[in-house]
């Protein structure tokens, strides 16, 4: 069985100064829960160095570059964006997205559409998929999505209802799921993967963040994916050698590699 972790990031077990920290424990553990390939997320710029070493030193460690919405202020360059995401071990263009749940300020509002679209447009330029953040701001993140047309990439770590997922669909892009589907309170989140045709699914950790069930309450990390994958596999009514087949297809299209 072959697991992917389509959207994790380990570069933060060293910048959130998680004590017992090792990324080569870290990446053997998730291989012998059958995770054997990683894709570890950019947030800031100056983060992508620490993963371009990562990505040179595992092979099986799968690198993006962009911006998190939230971090436009450390330094955010668009020309370094650009310059950066040209390197070729980068597969794919991310994170980036609108998130409002705390933002009420329109230029702030503004502000981050701005550099998503920024990153959109650096997306079609490569021809790279991009990834998605969206909370608070899931239909105007479609709305901007509209204006273009060859664009390709997923909404990670999803969490919105039927409808959304509709929209998502719609414009042809993929759905990962988390962790949050194993919570108790996430009823809406399961109905959604309900949904969701298979071809069109991936799954991720978002390590160290949203712990899945029963490991709530400690670092997460992309071992954990195999839970996730269980639990998708009982909901969506498929083998977990069937459902890892189809997800390592879908990541293999999305992200436009081979292995």
């Amino acid at each position: 069985m072959f697991l992917i972790d389509s959207h994790c990031h380990i570069d933060k077990f060293h910048y959130d100064g998680i004590i017992d920290y090792n990324l080569k424990n870290l990446i053997s553990n998730a291989a012998l829960n059958n995770v054997k390939l990683l894709l570890t997320v950019c947030t800031k710029l100056n983060y992508f160095h620490e993963l371009i070493n990562i990505n040179r030193s595992y092979s099986n460690v799968l690198i993006s570059c962009g911006v998190h919405p939230l971090f436009i202020n450390y330094n955010y360059n668009y020309h370094e964006l650009l310059d950066l995401s040209l390197n070729d071990n980068v597969i794919a263009i991310g994170e980036t997205g609108l998130d409002f749940l705390h933002e009420k300020n329109l230029i702030k509002k503004n502000i981050q559409k701005k550099v998503f679209i920024d990153h959109i447009l650096i997306a079609e330029k490569l021809n790279k998929p991009i990834i998605i953040h969206t909370r608070n701001s899931f239909q105007d993140i479609i709305n901007i999505l509209n204006n273009y047309n060859k664009l390709s990439g997923v909404f990670h770590c999803f969490s919105e209802d039927i409808k959304c997922a509709s929209l998502a669909l719609d414009i042809g892009f993929y759905i990962s799921f988390s962790g949050i589907l194993t919570f108790k309170n996430a009823k809406v989140i399961r109905e959604t993967l309900k949904y969701i045709p298979l071809n069109r699914l991936l799954l991720e950790t978002d390590s160290p963040y949203l712990t899945p069930e029963p490991y709530r309450g400690t670092y997460n990390q992309p071992a954990y994916l195999k839970n996730i994958a269980e639990c998708v596999s009982i909901i969506k009514n498929i083998s977990l050698k069937k459902l890892s087949d189809i997800l390592l297809n879908n990541f293999l299209q999305l992200f436009k590699i081979n292995i």
